[in-house]
């Protein structure tokens, strides 16, 4: 698809029609960058955005393990205090 950079006071910008910013997922406001001679626009994510589903993936928490627990030296049992 081909589309023309128009004026837009100062600026310069493009049109973007309906279906692809639909099928991009794109709402009022995008991230934008630049890889090479390319410019790159995303969805606008919130932080940590995604951490809820992979933490589920991750599975229950029964079987791990404290690993401060394995390590313990002879500055952890006889000068730290907590």
């Amino acid at each position: 698809m081909t589309t023309e950079i128009i004026q837009i006071g100062n600026s310069r910008g493009i049109r973007i029609p309906k279906p692809i910013l639909e099928q991009c997922g794109f709402g009022k406001t995008v991230e934008i960058h630049v890889e090479g001679d390319r410019l790159v626009l995303s969805p606008k994510r919130t932080p940590r955005h995604g951490w809820a589903e992979a933490f589920s993936n991750a599975g229950d928490s029964v079987n791990d393990e404290l690993l401060l627990d394995i390590a313990k030296n002879e500055f952890d049992e006889s000068e730290w205090t907590w």
